[in-house]
């Protein structure tokens, strides 16, 4: 099948245009690459659902240690990135070093914090046990049963809508060029990927393709079987409630909990809107936000936050995390020439935004990645490399 003629070429063609994407494309830009972002609808996607919490300490899971260094090389680096987008934009990206509260309401939950406790101490990680009197007096707001709790000073919040809107307009200064369509099929020709073609027929040609679809990665045409991302999509469902002044403080700082072994968290922005989040449903593309999920959610949120049933709530969304096989993302080139991917972040793409940008940015210069991000090729789930795994 011949390709269309194509009318735009770039040396970077970018599919996907949420923070992953428009990352990579901004510092693809800044290294002189003419960029083009491919999206209907730029800045969209899960930053819109995302509570942007920055929290490389407590988001630890057993088995995830590897990516628990990208994690904390992408926390070192926000501080400065916030500070460069904002300088660059005079955007406020709501950027708050206010820490995190993990805290505990009965007997096993407390014991599961404290095994938690233990990892991070075992990971050379910061974190602080106070008893239930201590959480309260940092948080009086938490509910008199709280049994004790971890004080993580380390992870801080951002908001993702400012900073996808922050990243669209550094894009738009550094001269990226935003085709405002959906990408259908990639175009293959002699076995390299040279473009895209859009839905509406304009064919994209480019010397380097960046697949940063999220949950949608996996299913463009024309890329092949073999190098397509086992990316998923995972939904969660996220409410918002505004804070009236005359509550405020409400909370200082994020406060998190396993309650009946569901997680819960609620975060605290400085305009007065509190994020409480977020359910985890393998449901496929499901994105309808629902009854029990809302009731779930301000249930296990009220028993940690009583006072929270007093706030009007605002919002409720849900949207797709993209997961990988292993929780964590896939980053740089495939075994296709031409084409690389920068997706599968699942929970953590808002606090892996800035080490992602550098990454694909060296990855595109040098056809390398750097050596913190070598444990995330694409390249380890392809059957050569699953067999060569030991049993």
């Amino acid at each position: 099948m011949s390709s269309p003629p194509s009318t735009h070429t770039s040396d970077v063609l970018v599919i996907g245009g949420g923070i992953i994407g428009l990352v990579t494309a901004w510092r693809a830009a800044q290294r002189g690459f003419a960029t083009a972002v491919v999206d209907p609808e730029p800045g969209g996607g899960a930053a819109q659902v995302a509570a942007g919490m920055l929290a490389a300490v407590t988001e630890l899971h057993y088995g995830e240690q590897m990516l628990l260094a990208l994690n904390l090389a992408s926390a070192r680096r926000y501080p400065d990135f916030a500070a460069e987008l904002t300088d660059l934009t005079g955007h406020d990206l709501g950027y708050r070093r206010c820490g995190t509260l993990a805290v505990a309401l009965d007997a096993d939950d407390r014991a599961h914090l404290r095994e938690l406790h233990a990892l991070q101490q075992q990971s050379g990680l910061k974190s602080e046990w106070l008893s239930g009197r201590e959480c309260r007096r940092l948080e009086p707001m938490l509910a008199p049963g709280v049994r004790g709790g971890l004080r993580v000073d380390g992870d801080h919040q951002i908001d993702p809508r400012r900073l996808a809107a922050a990243l669209v307009a550094a894009c738009e200064r550094a001269g990226v060029v935003f085709h405002r369509v959906r990408a259908e099929r990639l175009t293959v020709e002699r076995d390299r990927a040279t473009g895209a073609v859009t839905a509406d027929g304009t064919a994209l040609g480019a010397g380097q393709v960046v697949l940063a679809g999220g949950s949608l990665s996996g299913r463009l045409a024309g890329v092949p079987d073999d190098v397509l991302p086992p990316v998923r999509p995972v939904k969660g469902q996220v409410l918002r409630l505004t804070v009236p002044k005359r509550y405020a403080p409400f909370l200082s700082r994020t406060v998190r909990a396993v309650v009946r072994g569901s997680s819960v968290y609620l975060v605290p922005r400085l305009s007065g809107e509190l994020v409480v989040g977020a359910t985890s449903e393998e449901l496929g593309w499901d994105t309808t936000v629902t009854a029990g999920g809302v009731y779930e959610l301000l249930r296990d949120a009220h028993e940690l936050v009583p006072g929270i049933t007093e706030l009007p709530l605002t919002e409720t969304r849900a949207g797709l995390r993209p997961g990988s096989p292993d929780n964590a993302p896939l980053l740089g080139p495939t075994e296709l020439p031409g084409l690389l991917l920068a997706t599968g972040h699942y929970r953590n793409g808002v606090l892996l935004t800035p080490v992602t940008g550098d990454a694909m940015a060296h990855v595109l210069a040098t056809g390398g990645l750097p050596e913190e991000a070598r444990p995330f090729t694409p390249r380890r789930f392809t059957a050569d490399a699953l067999t060569e795994q030991p049993a």
